[in-house]
């Protein structure tokens, strides 16, 4: 069982790098709007890769934090029970949140959206709008990416859940960081 919690706290490290380096996208996701009202309300003018460019950096952003919002327990979730139960019952009701939720819609998602992605690529699809940019394949593919890291950090949630129940831990998230520490 420890070396399942270690696989756990390597998952947890990657999430936790993964995390860090794209919370900088929320940033350039307010400086690319902000720019984009202000060509638009200010110069009267406007750019559409740089209109696109924001939906790119917020789906990038979203996408691509899924599993560090796991990680640090900042997922939606109805806490009125759970946060009264002990770190067993907690860990029983993660265990089963990731069998019954988590890894059957990452499976459903990666089973429904492949042949949209594959679709994309093959295709060489372009922008959205003429004048866009031409990453749209890549942006799909964000979909299957999102999929992969929320299925592995469930996984480490899995593990975790284990190790407690089992005795072998004592929490469930030992080293829960909130996004401003690193």
């Amino acid at each position: 069982m420890r070396a399942l919690v270690t696989l756990a706290n390597g998952i947890d490290a990657v999430s936790r790098a993964i995390g860090m380096a794209v919370r900088w996208l929320a940033v350039l996701l307010v400086l690319l709007q902000f720019s984009v009202v202000v060509l638009r309300y200010a110069f009267g003018t406007s750019f559409i890769g740089m209109q696109e460019g924001v939906i790119y950096v917020h789906a990038m952003l979203f996408m691509l934090a899924i599993g560090y919002a796991l990680l640090i327990d900042a997922h939606v979730r109805v806490d009125f029970f759970y946060g009264r139960w002990s770190e067993r019952g907690k860990a029983w009701m993660d265990l089963v949140g990731v069998l019954v939720t988590i890894l059957p819609f990452c499976w459903l998602l990666v089973w429904s959206s492949w042949g949209y992605v594959s679709m994309s690529f093959r295709m060489g699809e372009g922008p959205m709008q003429y004048g866009g940019l031409p990453f749209q394949p890549y942006l799909k593919a964000l979909i299957l990416v999102m999929a992969g890291l929320l299925a592995i950090q469930g996984l480490s949630l899995l593990l975790r859940s284990l190790a407690v129940i089992t005795g072998t831990a004592d929490v469930l998230f030992p080293s829960r960081r909130t996004v401003g520490e690193a």
